[in-house]
């Protein structure tokens, strides 16, 4: 499964360096010298053509299947990031709104057992303490207070259940389930 690291924005300077929104919780880690991210097909920018001196009038840019991080750095808040072979601003410009991406294979465990990547998350069944089923996790959202489960409900609605252990006390990984005990009222909002 690929999981979404960043997304190109704007470049930076005249070099190639871009700013990217970062989208992970260890950039240091996923954005280091030497790493290679996936770029995601159907990102706004593959295929988006760039004119520039150093491959010849008329000739363009492909975005690559894979960027190879050079170098990364922060610059007032943003992060800033060179790739191997992107050398001016106007291939950074090409790259622009593309996604970049690791492999989940790629990624170890957290060491704290209470701890979970969004991606073993998703998709396991939300059950409460007596069994019954209420439907899927969707996705987490990272709220400022505490992260939230969104439950996909078997009616298709959603609900947010804030993902603390008093309201989440069980989440099992190897049996595809999350238990949850909501209080009155939190699946009717």
């Amino acid at each position: 499964m690929q999981l979404i690291v960043g997304r190109i924005g704007k470049p930076h300077g005249i070099r190639g360096e871009v700013t990217v929104e970062v989208r992970t919780d260890e950039p240091e880690t996923r954005f280091a010298p030497g790493m290679v991210l996936r770029t995601v097909p159907g990102a706004p920018a593959p295929g988006r053509v760039a004119e520039h001196p150093s491959a010849g009038p008329g000739v363009s840019y492909q975005v690559p299947d894979a960027l190879t991080v050079e170098s990364a750095r922060w610059h007032q808040g943003r992060m800033l990031i060179a790739f191997e072979a992107v050398l001016d601003r106007d291939v950074a410009e090409a790259l622009r709104g593309t996604l970049l991406a690791v492999d989940s294979a790629d990624i170890a465990a957290p060491e704290d057992p209470e701890e979970f990547h969004d991606h073993q998350l998703v998709g396991l069944a939300v059950v409460t303490p007596t069994g019954e089923r209420l439907g899927e996790v969707a996705r987490i959202d990272h709220a400022p207070a505490s992260d939230l489960l969104v439950l996909r409900r078997p009616e298709g609605r959603t609900a947010l259940i804030p993902f603390v252990k008093a309201i989440v006390p069980e989440v099992d990984l190897a049996s595809g389930r999350v238990v949850v005990d909501p209080p009155g009222g939190l699946l009717d909002l």
